[in-house]
């Protein structure tokens, strides 16, 4: 079955306005190839190159000679494969009134990638591909709307994880998925770390799920040094498999936490790495609070394609879990697995601190209430309705 994702399609063709060429980035696996299908609807004469294909490296052996003379759309899939293509495509996005547009589409973010970010900076728009989210499979597959939620957040967003038949083909699809990503794909990126290292830094990286990142802490358990910690942290973050939600720091006299959070970007990975094949396993595993909060955290930033997005704690004990930024003003949310949730001496804390706009507070319920004038409570199942125009706007 294959779902249709507008709004990515929306977002991919509003970049190509403005550039000659759109790097589409995110995890192996998520969808991006269909995707560039779907955007190649109406271009007969579409090209495609899967770097991953032995004909096709081949042929984009000799870069210019086999794209120089195309025209329209070209697709070139796991362009992080062959790095040295970089600097054929900038020649060819200096061409004026260049014939050809480039879509490249990676597994890898630019950064992680030797020399992509400085040979194609000004030249490349870039779009950020996640697994499905809400927005995109609403309730697919149950009668009970306010908990069509539940399946996204136990397999995850990866296609084959979501469309699996049952519970138990997709843990398999992602047990494969973990094992071929720390085999395969990172050392196709020249990326020399032993496998079983790099499994286990990932899995304690899923026990600290949604916790403040402790460099000196992860190297003691690695027996390693921090430099060497982060940079095992840069490598899956700039792989898209965890996210590093950087700290706000506002001119307060309070000492304030200015170390980031750490999560596993899509909880279907998370739940196999924490061994968590069913919802009764995650139900009375002690991490469930807060693989609810990446979950809402991941649904957010994609229902409101957000540039800016922090967390904010202080040492005195005061927190927000998400602060958005949109339209000069600021947002906050918290996350709270319970059946209803009300308003804590922290939450109006940070409400007079940051000079909140609004404040909502996300739950798995399924009612949608207020608490006071500019507090709300919110079902995770309504998310996809917190769009940034509504962020300007939230009453």
């Amino acid at each position: 079955m294959e779902i249709e994702r507008p709004e990515a399609v929306d977002r991919i063709a509003e970049s190509f306005r403005v550039h000659p060429a759109v790097a589409l980035v995110g995890p192996r696996q998520c969808g991006k190839t269909t995707l560039s299908r779907m955007v190649a609807v109406g271009e007969p004469d579409a090209a495609f190159f899967d770097l991953e294909s032995a004909v096709d490296r081949r042929r984009l052996s000799v870069p210019e000679q086999t794209l120089g003379p195309l025209a329209g759309l070209v697709v070139v899939d796991e362009v992080q494969r062959q790095p040295g293509l970089f600097e054929t495509l900038r020649v060819l996005l200096d061409r004026p009134e260049g014939p050809a547009r480039f879509l490249l589409l990676g597994s890898a973010s630019p950064a992680l990638v030797q020399g992509a970010s400085d040979t194609l900076a000004g030249r490349v728009g870039l779009v950020d591909l996640s697994g499905f989210h809400l927005g995109e499979v609403g309730v697919r597959g149950t009668d009970q709307p306010a908990e069509g939620w539940r399946t996204l957040w136990q397999r995850g967003g990866f296609p084959r994880s979501y469309l699996a038949p049952d519970d138990a083909a997709s843990m398999l699809w992602r047990q494969s998925f973990v094992r071929t990503f720390l085999e395969r794909d990172i050392p196709q990126l020249g990326i020399a770390i032993p496998t079983e290292t790099l499994r286990r830094f990932w899995t304690m990286v899923a026990h600290y799920h949604g916790e403040v990142w402790n460099a000196s802490e992860f190297a003691r358990a690695m027996g390693a040094t921090q430099p060497v910690a982060r940079r095992y942290l840069d490598i899956l973050a700039g792989a898209h498999m965890v996210r590093v939600l950087p700290p706000w720091h506002e001119n307060l006299k309070k000492r304030q936490v200015k170390s980031p959070k750490i999560y596993v970007r899509d909880t279907g990975l998370l739940h196999e790495l924490l061994e968590l094949p069913t919802r009764d396993a995650l139900a009375g595993h002690p991490k469930v609070g807060a693989s609810f909060e990446g979950f809402a955290i991941e649904q957010l930033l994609a229902a409101t394609n957000a540039r800016s997005a922090y967390f904010w704690s202080t040492h005195g004990g005061a927190e927000l879990d998400l602060l958005l930024i949109a339209g000069g003003e600021r947002y906050g949310f918290e996350f709270k697995y319970t059946d209803a949730p009300g308003t804590t001496r922290s939450m109006r804390v940070a409400m007079q601190d940051l000079n909140l706009a609004h404040f909502w507070i996300v739950y798995p319920g399924a009612e949608a209430y207020d608490l006071d004038e500019r507090i709300s409570v919110l079902p995770v199942s309504d998310v996809p309705r917190i769009s940034s125009s509504r962020l300007v706007s939230p009453r």
